[in-house]
């Protein structure tokens, strides 16, 4: 069993920063792939990027490249998503992930452990 916390989200104009973190805890981090995904309002939740459980390659949804950065530190048991370059069209409810597994996965339903989620608002 693995239990997720998001935190880090709040209210930033566009073209702002906000940096999200997830703490894991439970079985070993480090033995799990992650994921953050985000469901705006009315909308169906989506994948924004991954990372491997090993040597942590990453995986971008296509609107986010270049501007979003997933990493995670094993050693604090923590997943994190660097936004940068915010849009409002960025603005929804983010939610981390975990499954066992070695490689990335981008599809909900891959995924076996999911944190609340943390409201990220841009505002134009």
């Amino acid at each position: 069993q693995v239990q997720l916390v998001e935190s880090g989200g709040g209210l930033v104009q566009a073209g702002g920063s906000l940096r999200l973190s997830c703490a894991a805890s439970g079985r070993a981090f480090s033995s799990y792939a992650m994921g953050w995904f985000r469901q705006a309002s009315g909308t169906e939740r989506e994948f924004v990027a991954a990372i491997t459980r090993g040597d942590g390659f990453t995986y971008y949804k296509d609107s986010v490249k270049g501007r979003f950065t997933i990493s995670r530190d094993n050693a604090k048991n923590t997943l994190y998503l660097q936004m940068n370059s915010l849009k409002p069209e960025d603005t929804a409810l983010y939610y981390c992930a975990s499954r066992s597994g070695s490689s990335y996965y981008t599809r909900s339903y891959e995924y076996a452990y999911w944190g609340q989620g943390t409201q990220v608002t841009v505002s134009s």
